[in-house]
């Protein structure tokens, strides 16, 4: 490695491939994409670890592939977490100003307020990430310090996660020789990297639909409120090819990937291809039409879910001014966005991850999106972040440590 240079490192862990990335902080703080690792995993799903040594092995493929092409050996990673244990809510604390003008205590009394609030025994709060301030009734307030008032309220974003499958995911890491600097819930990390800032102020849902999990991220003013993960995703797409086509797996994914399309109307679906069967039976020859009619009705139910969600967290369709954003692997099948815009009565558009320069045109494509968006927290880039945790793994419990995170938030 050479020195004085700074890298920083991201590992997404998801539930059909490992990716890392190696960024290296030039002299004006952007970052340059300097080594890219990816394996495919076998040992999650829905996004929770099922077999660690398996996620492990994963872990170390692509963590040496990105040492190898970065010339550096990286010890810290931040790493992504997701999965149906994850859970959020909204809360306000409100405090009385000490000295009649806003100092960071005030701020860190009124986020503390604000986090006195139940959670299931068995969870972890995992960030907390403020949304606004409001001073003597004045709303819309970002950052408070030295403002003059009686009354400090904070409106803030509470998401946690079960504590056992963060123990897992700490468990796989640490069994390469790694350690955690940082966990960021997925959604958030993919949402930094694909939206713009406009579109958070105006209202928009960022819907990530990997192979595992599909996670939605709602901003609206500016600032995150709402996050789910919903257990359906692409995974479920290649099981109905596998079932319908009589199919192996991992023929189904392939033929998903490159001649998968979601509507039927479509020009080009006369072509035919051929699909392996099972056993020692001959080959079929089948029409893309035919996939259409397999792909459609599951994607239409993953994005109907996801509209369920969000009109059940008190986000209407009207709130999204700006629209939607697809991202993740499975927004890349042909037809996606016009299917969504069906959906959600919504603009729509497909989330890439922005240019980060070095080799990053190699991961400018919606499967990257939660690993470049990981990268950019570890370089502390990350926009509005309410809580940017930091945790050291070596010197006692996880879990004690998530507790005692530092606060250092960036309004």
């Amino acid at each position: 490695m050479v020195k004085g240079k700074k890298h920083v490192c991201a590992l997404d862990i998801g539930t059909s491939k490992v990716v890392a990335l190696i960024g290296e902080i030039q002299a004006n703080n952007e970052i340059h994409v300097v080594g890219i690792g990816e394996a495919k995993s076998h040992g999650l799903k829905a996004g929770m670890v099922t077999n660690i040594e398996t996620t492990a092995a994963a872990i170390r493929q692509a963590m040496e592939e990105a040492r190898t092409m970065a010339d550096a050996h990286m010890e810290f990673v931040t790493t992504g977490i997701a999965g149906n244990h994850i859970r959020s809510l909204n809360s306000q604390g409100v405090v009385k100003i000490k000295d009649g003008e806003v100092t960071q205590a005030d701020i860190d009394r009124a986020v503390e307020t604000a986090k006195a609030v139940n959670i299931p025994a068995e969870h972890e709060i995992l960030h907390t990430v403020v949304q606004e301030f409001i001073i003597d009734n004045q709303p819309g307030v970002k950052d408070p310090i030295g403002m003059s008032g009686v009354r400090l309220d904070t409106r803030i974003h509470i998401i946690t996660g079960a504590v056992t499958a963060m123990q897992n995911v700490q468990k796989c890491i640490n069994r390469c020789g790694l350690h955690i600097d940082s966990v960021i819930l997925q959604p958030l990390a993919s949402a930094q990297a694909v939206l713009t800032e406009d579109e958070k102020e105006l209202g928009v849902c960022v819907i990530d639909i990997g192979h595992g999990t599909t996670d939605i991220a709602v901003y609206t003013n500016g600032a995150i409120r709402h996050t789910a993960v919903i257990p359906v995703a692409g995974d479920s797409i290649t099981k109905d090819l596998t079932q319908a086509l009589r199919t192996p797996y991992k023929d189904a994914e392939e033929i998903k990937i490159h001649h998968g399309v979601v509507l039927g109307n479509m020009d080009g679906l006369d072509e035919m291809i051929e699909v392996p069967s099972v056993a020692d039976h001959r080959p079929r020859q089948i029409s893309r039409r035919t996939l259409a009619s397999v792909i459609g009705p599951r994607v239409e139910e993953i994005l109907e879910v996801t509209r369920n969600e969000l009109r059940r967290a008190g986000f209407p369709e009207e709130v999204l001014t700006s629209g939607i954003v697809l991202t993740g692997g499975a927004s890349l099948l042909p037809g996606m966005v016009d299917l969504a815009e069906d959906v959600f009565n919504l603009p729509v558009r497909i989330g890439v991850p922005s240019e980060l320069g070095g080799v990053s045109e190699r991961v400018r494509n919606p499967r990257f999106a939660t690993a470049v968006g990981l990268l950019q927290a570890a370089s502390g880039d990350f926009h509005y972040w309410g809580s940017m945790s930091k945790h050291n793994d070596e010197t006692g419990s996880f879990f004690v440590k998530l507790r005692d995170w530092l606060k250092n938030t960036f309004y």
